[in-house]
C-alpha cells in the first residue's frame, strides 16, 4: 500500500527527508509546505509534489502522514495540529526547546502516532552495538562513553537560534544514553566551557562540554561534546560491561589504507552529519512507513521529553556547578 505524505520545511534536513520519502517504495511525497515560496517550489518540482499551505495539507484526507522538518519553534505546535488532524507525524528533534511546554502536550501527544527523529537509533553501527549489549555478549553493562564532536563550529547565526549546545547537539547523545543504558538517568552533572570560538561565548553558549549521567543502579555514562574535532565528524560509543567492551567507531570515507615504512595511513573520517548518518536517515524513513502501516513508533513523544529534560538538567548543572537530581 502506498501512503501519501506531506513535508513541512524545505530546508537542509527537509531536502534529505524529501528524497528518502520520494524514493521509498511505500511512500509518495504529495505536498511540500514552506513559508519561503521559492524553496517550496524548487523541492516540490524536483520530486513531482505540489506546493500547499499547512491548512490545506492537514485538511486533505488523502494525506496519511506529515514530516515536520521546519524550524524548531514550530515542532510542537505543528505536531499537535497534525496529530489532531489524524495524521501520523514524523517530527525532527527536539520536540520543543521549552521543557514545561513539551510536558504540557502529554494529553494530546502521549498516544499519538508520532515518530521523533532521533536518527542515531537507526544507525546500523549503533544498532549492532545495542544488539551485542542486549544479547549479553559482554555481560552486564556498567558504563558508557559517548563521544560526539562536530568537525567545525557552525556560524554564529545558527548558534543564536539553536537553543544551546545541550538542546541542539548533546540531546542526540542523551537519547542514545537512555536507549543503551536501559535505565533512566536520575542524576546529571555537567561542566562546559567556550574553548573553540569566542563568538559562541558572546552569544551565551558553550562549545565544549562533559556530562555525566548516573542511573538509580549506579550505571554511568560520560557524554563528551565539542563543536570542533579538527579531524572530521567524530562519532564513537564505547560500552563497558562485566565481560569486556563493545565499541562502535568512526566511519571513514573509504576502507583504503597505505602500509609502508612510515606506518599505516588511512582515509579521512566522514566530515558531515548528512554523510555519516545517510543510512540512518533512510532507515528512519523505513520505520515511518511501518508507523503508517500500524506499527508503534520506536522513538516517540515521551523520548523527546526525556531527552529534553536531560538537556535542561545539564544546562542547569553548568550554571550551578552542582549535580542535578531528576
Amino acid at each position: 500500500m502506498m501512503f501519501k505524505i506531506a513535508l513541512v520545511g524545505a530546508g537542509r534536513i527537509g531536502r534529505i527527508h524529501a528524497r528518502n520519502a520520494a524514493l521509498h517504495p511505500r511512500l509518495a511525497l504529495d505536498a511540500v509546505v514552506d513559508p519561503v515560496a521559492a524553496s517550496a517550489q524548487a523541492l516540490a518540482s524536483e520530486w513531482g509534489a505540489s506546493v500547499r499551505t499547512l491548512e490545506e495539507t492537514l485538511a486533505d484526507p488523502g494525506i496519511a502522514g506529515v514530516i515536520i522538518a521546519s524550524s524548531t519553534d514550530t515542532h510542537l505546535p505543528y505536531s499537535l495540529r497534525a496529530a489532531a488532524a489524524g495524521k501520523a507525524v514524523f517530527c525532527e528533534k527536539p520536540i520543543d526547546q521549552d521543557l514545561s511546554r513539551a510536558r504540557g502536550a502529554a494529553a494530546e501527544l502521549a498516544h499519538a502516532r508520532l515518530l521523533l527523529a532521533f536518527n542515531r537509533r537507526f544507525d546500523p553501527n549503533f544498532q549492532a552495538l545495542k544488539a551485542r549489549l542486549d544479547g549479553g555478549a559482554i555481560g552486564v553493562l556498567e558504563s558508557l562513553q559517548i563521544t560526539s564532536n562536530d568537525p567545525a563550529p557552525p556560524p554564529a547565526s545558527y548558534i543564536a537560534v539553536s537553543g544551546g549546545l545541550f538542546k541542539d547537539m548533546a540531546i542526540h547523545d542523551f537519547d542514545m544514553a537512555r536507549w543503551l543504558l536501559g535505565e533512566e538517568p536520575v542524576e546529571v552533572y555537567a561542566a562546559g566551557s567556550c574553548l573553540v570560538d569566542p563568538e559562541i561565548g558572546k552569544l551565551g553558549d558553550i562549545d565544549t562540554a562533559r556530562t555525566v549521567l548516573k542511573t538509580a543502579s549506579g550505571r554511568l555514562c560520560v557524554v563528551s561534546n565539542s563543536r570542533r574535532s579538527g579531524f572530521g565528524y567524530d562519532q564513537r560509543i564505547e560500552a563497558y560491561a562485566s565481560g569486556g567492551m563493545v565499541r562502535a567507531d568512526n566511519v571513514a570515507e573509504s576502507t583504503v589504507q597505505v602500509w609502508n615504512e612510515q606506518g599505516v595511513a588511512a582515509d579521512r573520517f566522514q566530515n558531515f552529519f548528512l554523510d555519516r548518518y545517510a543510512e540512518a536517515y533512510r532507515r528512519e524513513m523505513d520505520h515511518f512507513a511501518e508507523v503508517l502501516e500500524g506499527a508503534a513508533p520506536r522513538v516517540g513523544y515521551a523520548d523527546g521529553v526525556a531527552a529534553l529534560a536531560l538537556a535542561d538538567a545539564a544546562a542547569q548543572s553548568v550554571r550551578s556547578g552542582q549535580p542535578v537530581r531528576l
